[in-house]
């Protein structure tokens, strides 16, 4: 019974479950209440999942529940900071009064988080927002692939940025962002800033997510990790999966995967993209889990040295030291 109660919290947030950040979080949501439901109809009787699949299904949700995370300021923070430098703006149509309008823009975030923007005089959202600041930008994480994977929403109000020392300052963020940006330096083109940010909504992919206030998103620092974590993360994809996979059968004993993708890595553990195909059934299914490392990393070279321990620690002897190239 405990299993069944256990499975049955699992399945009413998908697959994913697991996601839900540690202990007490206020910004979470995973679930909306009065909310249209998927209907599944079956002529048949239900059909019970095989004991040793409902163990493996519990242990994985436990390990998530507990496994140590960034917490959502911080995640938000950070995908902010080292993104592709593009996000979908939506601004209040000028042209269509009472309609959004959608625009693909570039954009760099300052040392407080805050987008910047530059704009050309004759583009529609640059007449939106002069008319209504008010707007709200999407932004995804640099490996979005799907809707497992993060991203943010900022709403707020975009505003003409007008001293001379701010747009300097603005000019130099976006070039670090975007160093082929030659139309910067364009006569008709003006730098913007979202100065007010009164909403973040932040999705991290399923059945985890929430919001942060503003003061909240002011005051988080980005993850230092998180910078170099793509590097790492496609070393590891690239030449070490076998380590991989035995490092989530290592944390999940059980959990056999036949593909473990790392996604992400910050400086408390990597989040990963695993396939298998579970006990009585020949439907693989992919889903995302956390793996936590042993402690706190501070640097690049820490991330080697404890994955290397992670999978001497996962293998039956130890492995050879993964290195990169």
């Amino acid at each position: 019974m405990k299993y069944l109660t256990a499975l049955t919290s699992i399945l009413a947030v998908g697959t994913a479950a697991a996601f839900a950040p540690s202990g007490a979080n206020r910004h979470a949501s995973t679930q909306l209440y009065n909310a249209p439901r998927h209907e599944v109809r079956s002529a048949g009787a239900a059909q019970e999942m095989d004991p040793e699949e409902m163990k493996l299904q519990v242990a994985l949700a436990e390990h998530q529940q507990n496994a140590p995370k960034l917490g959502f300021p911080t995640d938000v923070r950070t995908l902010v900071q080292y993104n592709h430098g593009f996000a979908v703006m939506s601004t209040n149509s000028k042209a269509n009064p009472g309609f959004p309008g959608g625009s693909v823009v570039g954009f760099a975030p300052d040392e407080l988080g805050r987008p910047i923007f530059i704009f050309s005089g004759m583009s529609s959202h640059t007449q939106d927002l002069l008319a209504d600041p008010r707007c709200s930008v999407t932004i995804a994480s640099k490996e979005f692939k799907g809707a497992a994977d993060g991203r943010v929403n900022l709403m707020g109000k975009v505003t003409l940025i007008k001293k001379g020392d701010e747009k300097e300052a603005a000019k130099a963020a976006y070039l670090a962002k975007h160093p082929g940006a030659f139309w910067v330096d364009f006569g008709d083109f003006n730098w913007f800033r979202m100065d007010e940010i009164e909403s973040v909504r932040f999705v991290g992919g399923f059945a985890r997510a929430g919001s942060i206030t503003a003061e909240e998103y002011a005051n988080a620092k980005p993850d230092l990790v998180s910078e170099f974590g793509s590097a790492i993360a496609s070393h590891m994809n690239d030449d070490h999966m076998d380590s991989t996979i035995a490092m989530v059968a290592h944390a999940i004993p059980g959990l056999d995967v036949s593909e473990a993708v790392i996604t992400s890595v910050d400086s408390l553990g990597m989040y990963v993209k695993c396939t298998r195909t579970p006990r009585a059934s020949d439907q693989p299914q992919q889903f995302k889990i956390r793996l936590p490392f042993p402690r706190k990393i501070e640097d690049r070279k820490d991330v080697k040295n404890v994955i290397v321990e992670m999978t001497r620690a996962a293998a039956s002897e130890p492995a050879a030291a993964v290195t990169e190239e």
